[in-house]
């Protein structure tokens, strides 16, 4: 097909539509002075969107991730803190989400090691390799990933490692480590076409992870290997439990929950069929650990299971985009609070299934929902808990329309109980999915 350029018999006819229509005219106004997102702002349905709910589980002050990318490991350790916290009557109470970081950047630069050793052969152009070094090792990550790095290292309670300025502000300190992955990429490589062997190759990669080892200690600290674990109940009560590890402390408190909790995933694309299960090759941090594997199942299917978790008093971690239709100020997600359409003129409508096929929408932030507003026997807007702090929103936790969590709400880790029957699909073999696949973005 030969290309049409513009001609200006076009742009003289666009104009004269343009001047002709008074919404232009309005929207022009509105537009020269102010932000699209107030001027789009439809105030009656931002005003329905009330912090009230039939289902509401009180939970603890919002955490906050600073500037780094660590949502789903905030999420997940909120889903967590919550059970220890009520056992142990407990007002305020964090898990340590720098000692999982910590774990999770470590394994997954073996992770990136082992990808660039597997894919060798292929030409540093081919599309699997370019992704793998395009991607690297971030902040971010899925349910899945933050189980298995609790499987391997267990946890600790935040006070017993807490932040530093690098766990806090990652950016430089990715760049540095995404720079030294490449440098390790090329030699990797180049050991693999020189024909070196297997043993030379290992004990190469060792000394690269020796380096990064110590580079993460000096940005995080060195994890701890045993504490005593020292809190103060509601009755102001001081206790102390002594001679923990990070995977006893986790046996004690955590038991089975993971193996217990299944990803369930909303993606209604014809080649995902519902109550199949999927997988995204190459998406992982811990080799050797369990795969990342994904549920898919209806929308109203997975929101009941959601609503049946929630119901029995438990949170619920989940994944969605949270950069369309947002107001982070008043803590609100909702598609009906904006009218783009009517202020821009454009053709705005798409499908989830269409959003997800042409990229325009996929999870990039998971939180945790802690309630839900249940009206004539259907949702009509969800309580969340964020880890942004508590200046926005209700003290840190917002609110979104169910209109909006039908669009962009993509994955949550729900307990195999509230799955009934379905649960037992959870462990059918995964079909494959390419690297790139919309399921397999992280949550930053």
């Amino acid at each position: 097909m030969n290309k049409t350029p513009i001609s200006q018999e076009q742009l003289s006819q666009w104009s004269a539509h343009y001047h002709q229509s008074e919404t232009r005219q309005l929207a022009t106004m509105a537009l020269s002075q102010s932000d699209i997102n107030a001027a789009a702002h439809v105030s009656p349905a931002a005003f329905a969107m009330r912090q009230k709910f039939s289902v509401e589980i009180p939970t603890l002050p919002v955490a906050n991730q600073q500037r780094s990318g660590r949502c789903w490991l905030f999420a997940a350790t909120n889903v967590l803190r919550e059970r220890i916290a009520k056992e142990l009557n407990l007002e305020e109470f964090e898990l340590s989400q720098s000692y999982l970081a910590f774990w999770d950047k470590f394994e997954r630069a073996n992770y990136f090691l082992e990808s660039i050793l597997e894919t060798a052969d292929l030409p540093t152009d081919d599309r699997t390799v370019a992704f793998i070094l395009t991607t690297g090792v971030h902040d971010g990550g899925q349910w899945d990933m933050f189980a298995n790095i609790v499987r391997k290292y267990g946890v600790v309670p935040k006070d017993v490692y807490d932040e530093t300025y690098q766990s806090s502000n990652t950016n430089t300190m990715n760049h540095l480590l995404n720079r030294n992955l490449k440098i390790c990429a090329v030699k990797l490589r180049a050991m693999v076409a020189e024909k070196k062997g297997e043993n030379e190759i290992q004990a190469e990669k060792a000394r690269m992870l020796d380096q990064i080892y110590s580079f993460l200690c000096a940005c995080y600290t060195e994890p701890p290997k045993t504490f005593d674990f020292e809190y103060v109940d509601k009755e102001k009560q001081y206790h102390i439990e002594k001679g923990y590890t990070p995977q006893s402390f986790c046996q004690k408190y955590v038991g089975n929950l993971l193996d217990e909790t299944v990803s369930i995933i909303h993606a209604p694309t014809a080649d995902k069929p519902y109550e199949k299960t999927f997988t995204i090759r190459l998406l992982g941090n811990v080799v050797g650990g369990q795969i990342v594997k994904h549920l898919n199942l209806p929308m109203d299917v997975f929101k009941q299971s959601i609503i049946r978790q929630l119901e029995a008093g438990k949170v619920v971690w989940f994944g969605s985009d949270v950069g369309k239709f947002g107001q982070r100020q008043g803590g609100v997600w909702d598609d009906q609070s904006f009218n783009y359409e009517l202020l821009t003129g454009l053709d705005l409508t798409i499908s989830k299934e269409d959003s997800l096929n042409y990229w325009f929408a996929a999870m990039n932030h998971a939180m945790v929902i802690t309630g839900v507003n249940i009206e004539d026997g259907k949702p009509n807007r969800w309580k969340i808990e964020n880890s942004w702090g508590d200046q926005n929103g209700a003290k840190g936790y917002y609110v979104c329309s169910d209109t909006w969590f039908d669009e962009y709400v993509f994955q949550a880790a729900v307990e195999k109980e509230y799955l009934g029957d379905l649960a037992v699909l959870a462990q059918l073999e995964p079909i494959e999915l390419a690297p790139w696949d919309p399921m397999g973005t992280l949550a930053e």
